[in-house]
């Protein structure tokens, strides 16, 4: 059985005073536990929507999913959420940023402050564990929230475009960072980019997904040894996978701004 389960999953948008927009078109998807999977897709095709879905900030028009066997009705602390914003409170420091989940969930003041400063030491902010979130830079703020998700020690963690605002020296590095601890915990991984680099360079497997109405096109096993680094950006095989990459995206992108383009014309 997969960990995660997509079954036939349909999204239907219908704002008031406009035509209905048919966002997800029959998704099916499985995510086996540890495995670090990747979505990767055009502007506007549904990625985040779809991992919204899996969070259960959203709910499908039809179709089933499952985390474990179990139906997703909703948000749990079994699904941890990065965003490309950072979402942390600006009036808590780094510690208690990463503490304030376990605390919810009923632990004691020093199994939470252990909990923190094991996750602050592993996404390399120690000394910094008295800093407010305007003291910190971006790359800083998203390693917050990375150990704030992982806090709750949540059976998958969902990333949407994560590094998207970073610069792509400070991106490069949290991309190393990621892998560093996913490789030493192991968690399964549904992580949204645009950034086909970024998308081989994470991922065990990577999810292309067409123009909308989206649905998967294709998926791909990236058999590119692990630990990876970042002479692996410039090995044959990276390379060979972002060809590949390139063109299903390349049809996806014309797809969509022929799309676009009738609905101006309409």
């Amino acid at each position: 059985m997969s960990m995660l389960s997509l079954r036939d999953i349909t999204v239907r948008f219908e704002p008031k005073g406009k035509p209905p927009v048919l966002a997800l078109d029959d998704v099916s998807l499985d995510v086996a536990n540890d495995t670090f999977s990747v979505i990767v897709g055009p502007s506007g095709c549904g990625k985040s929507t779809l991992l919204r879905l899996v969070a259960g900030l959203e709910t499908p028009t039809s179709g089933r999913l499952e985390l474990d066997g179990q139906p997703i009705n909703g948000p749990s602390a079994d699904r941890g959420m990065v965003f490309q914003s950072y979402t942390l409170f600006p009036w808590l420091t780094v510690r208690e940023n990463v503490m304030f989940g376990p605390k919810l969930k009923g632990l004691s003041k020093s199994e939470c402050e252990d909990i923190a400063d094991d996750l602050i030491k592993a996404v390399h902010l120690d000394g910094f564990e008295k800093s407010y979130p305007k003291e910190l830079s971006g790359g800083m703020r998203q390693r917050v929230a990375l150990a704030r998700a992982l806090a709750n020690d949540p059976r998958i963690l969902l990333m949407d475009e994560p590094f998207g605002a970073l610069d792509s020296q400070t991106r490069q590095m949290m991309q190393e960072l990621l892998l560093d601890v996913w490789q030493s915990r192991r968690k399964t991984v549904l992580f949204i980019t645009h950034d086909i680099d970024e998308a081989i360079f994470l991922g065990d497997e990577v999810h292309v997904m067409s123009a909308r109405p989206g649905l998967i096109k294709q998926s791909l096993d990236i058999n590119i040894p692990r630990p990876r680094h970042i002479d692996a950006l410039t090995s044959p095989e990276f390379m060979d996978y972002k060809r590949t990459i390139l063109s299903l995206m390349h049809d996806e992108a014309i797809k969509a701004e022929d799309a676009a383009n009738q609905r101006k014309s309409a």
